[in-house]
């Protein structure tokens, strides 16, 4: 599953972690890639560590990318950092986080990569989030997200908010290597955001080859402003 969970708010901006948490676990998921995690990062979050609370709560193997990592406002606190994180029924093996490219003044994005072992067998999931503002931005991060992509024979599962829609060159470039989940395994038009008025589709569970989506759905869940894919595979 794929969630950007908007540093635990609603759409209306209030805080309740606790209700991202419900929709997880409602989801039956075994593997989540969440964006817009904080860990100590601000008063919007309570300075909660965000994914650590998450992956006790669960009961999941835990996984984080830092992309701002932030000097404390207090002398002493620990420091605030906002990023991507996995969360994982299945022993997470091996993690890796690559900062993406970007302008001088786009905001930091990054890939997280988690090497999972599932009934004996590793399989590489990724995780991403990309520059909103800028198409030129994310074609660049596409690149250097193809780059990892390729550099692995494992089968790969890549998710996301990637900030495009499906005609986008950006996600073209996707598709060259991995395919797009929800043509082939989801019914209609597959709308992740906003989660009150779903309009658009820019969040995606991508896969390899020896990868093989059975069902995708978008979850009828408004405890952030976007709505969560899940996407249900075998890996061949």
């Amino acid at each position: 599953m794929t969630f950007n969970i908007h540093h635990g708010a609603d759409p209306d901006d209030v805080l309740n972690l606790d209700h991202v948490a419900q929709a997880v676990r409602r989801s039956d998921a075994d593997v989540i890639g969440l964006q817009e995690v904080d860990r100590h990062f601000g008063s919007r979050s309570d300075f909660a560590d965000q994914a650590e609370w998450l992956a006790n709560r669960l009961g999941l193997h835990l996984a984080y990318g830092t992309n701002l990592d932030l000097d404390p406002e207090k002398p002493g606190d620990p420091r605030r950092r906002y990023g991507t994180a996995v969360l994982s029924r299945f022993p997470i093996v091996n993690t890796r986080n690559t900062l993406l490219p970007r302008s001088e003044t786009g905001e930091q994005r990054g890939l997280l990569e988690a090497d999972l072992m599932v009934r004996g067998k590793k399989m590489r999931f990724l995780n991403t989030h990309l520059e909103d503002t800028s198409q030129a931005e994310r074609r660049t991060q596409v690149a250097a997200i193809n780059v990892i992509v390729n550099g692995s024979r494992l089968p790969t599962v890549l998710v996301g908010d990637l900030n495009a829609t499906p005609d986008s060159d950006e996600i073209a470039s996707v598709t060259k290597r991995l395919t797009d989940t929800w043509p082939t395994a989801g019914k209609g038009n597959g709308f992740t955001y906003d989660s009150v008025n779903p309009r658009e589709r820019i969040d995606y569970v991508f896969a390899s080859s020896g990868v093989e989506a059975r069902r995708a759905r978008v979850l009828d869940v408004t405890v952030s402003d976007h709505r969560p894919l899940r996407v249900e595979i075998s890996i061949r």
